[in-house]
């Protein structure tokens, strides 16, 4: 596939040290992902990124709910809610990138999650869906029409991040070689149907 310069942008997703191994919430082999994001991350002028930054006690915690355990689900005012274990936590070592991720090539960088009551996976809304993280305004006002997404995790962050892109009207391709997944019950089976249906592009990588 070939990169339009001037209409795209690489969207890195929450390659932060709690996703990688050893982390509060680690995704299995997701550091795997940093040296391919790196150098795909070369072939784009635009580049930007996500991390996660939830404030001690955040409501996606199950340490947040007596008697709850990580992985369950509850429910919040704003739907269903999969319960975390503690992670990203602002000021944290875990919240911080991946130490050998290249930071430098990234004209931006979204928070999310930072709202106490209410959870974030993707990097256009809250889990609400309502609430904007204000991305699609600064593509529109840059003239980006076409998102490249990789990283962490391919069936929730990058898969909600893909989803809410098609739905502002972006194109979004996910590079499969820069993904790793969770897969909580299913969960990357039904991403993957979920973005097919939705008209989001998957590709093996960018060489």
């Amino acid at each position: 596939m070939q990169i339009r310069p001037s209409e795209d942008l690489l969207l890195v997703i929450d390659i932060q040290n709690d996703f990688c191994p050893g982390g509060a919430l680690a995704v299995g082999d997701g550091d795997a992902v940093v040296p391919i994001v790196n150098r795909i991350a070369q072939q784009f002028d635009h580049v930007a990124l996500t991390q996660d930054w939830h404030p001690a006690g955040h409501g996606s915690f199950a340490s947040s709910h007596p008697g709850a355990a990580p992985f369950e689900t509850t429910a919040m005012p704003y739907g269903p809610q999969t319960l975390w274990p503690d992670h990203c936590v602002q000021g944290t070592p875990g919240a911080a990138f991946h130490a050998r991720l290249d930071t430098d090539r990234a004209q931006l960088i979204i928070r999310k999650g930072f709202r106490r009551a209410i959870d974030s996976y993707s990097a256009f809304f809250e889990n609400d869906k309502i609430t904007p993280t204000g991305l699609a305004g600064y593509l529109r006002e840059r003239g980006l029409a076409r998102v490249f997404l990789a990283g962490l995790a391919t069936d929730f962050c990058v898969h909600y991040s893909a989803m809410d892109a098609r739905r502002l009207g972006f194109e979004a391709i996910v590079i499969d070689a820069g993904c790793r997944a969770i897969d909580l019950g299913g969960s990357l089976a039904r991403a993957y149907a979920e973005m097919g249906e939705a008209g989001v592009l998957r590709i093996a990588d960018l060489a």
